[in-house]
């Protein structure tokens, strides 16, 4: 019997990205003269992308970008994030032992992020997460991003096994609605970056701590009869 493949999300579930994305996202506002975004209303806006995030905060301090330069200055936002990555960016309370445990049971793992992937691979190996994980998947790696059903089809395959015994991990909207297309259960943290309380984003459970998603996971997939 395969163990559940746990598909994980990255800004706000495994990590605390948070001050280092302000940091990058208020570089750039600064080039444009625009007013900085503070921590609180950053937390609102991850969770679809850079482009989004730099569409919504031109859009939240003036005029919006036009296309062209919205991608130069979504360009200027990488350029200087990935300059800066973990300067202050940490695991959530618990993460590396939780995921060390869940290996060491056979649990297959996966990260799932719409943030690309050019980033989150240096992000997971600079915070020495990266081993834990089978399959690391940003926006990029395939044609299709998160809420998109496929690119679960794609983790999943990739990790090896069906998607049956699967179960998505997420803090957002985003992460209900992937797992919701897929037809897996969703599991959300308490503690990360949505505009919504997570209890009123439909899903299947919501814990405040990261060391309860395994025997969270473990009750989903025998409540649905999966594994």
């Amino acid at each position: 019997m395969l163990l559940p493949a746990l598909l994980f999300d990255l800004d706000g579930t495994l990590v605390d990205t948070a001050p280092d994305l302000l940091a990058a996202l208020n570089a750039v506002l600064d080039s444009e003269d625009r007013p900085r975004i503070d921590p609180q209303t950053l937390r609102h806006m991850v969770g679809h992308g850079a482009r989004a995030l730099i569409e919504q905060a031109m859009a939240a301090t003036g005029a919006p970008a036009g296309a062209d330069h919205l991608q130069v200055l979504v360009d200027r936002f990488i350029g200087h994030y990935r300059n800066h990555l973990a300067d202050n960016s940490l695991p959530f309370p618990g993460v590396p032992e939780t995921l060390a445990g869940l290996r060491s049971q056979g649990a297959r793992l996966a990260v799932l992020t719409n943030k690309p992937q050019e980033l989150t691979v240096p992000i997971l190996e600079t915070l020495n997460l990266s081993q834990y994980f089978g399959v690391i998947c940003g926006a990029g790696r395939y044609g299709v991003n998160k809420p998109d059903a496929r690119v679960v089809a794609h983790v999943l395959d990739e990790l090896g096994g069906s998607g049956k015994a699967a179960v998505m991990i997420g803090d957002s909207a985003v992460d209900v609605a992937t797992a919701r297309a897929a037809g897996i259960p969703v599991i959300l943290l308490s503690y990360g970056y949505t505009p919504e309380p997570p209890h009123k984003l439909g899903a299947d459970v919501v814990v405040d701590a990261f060391s309860a998603i395994p025997q969270s996971a473990l009750q989903l997939l025998c409540s649905t009869n999966q594994g």
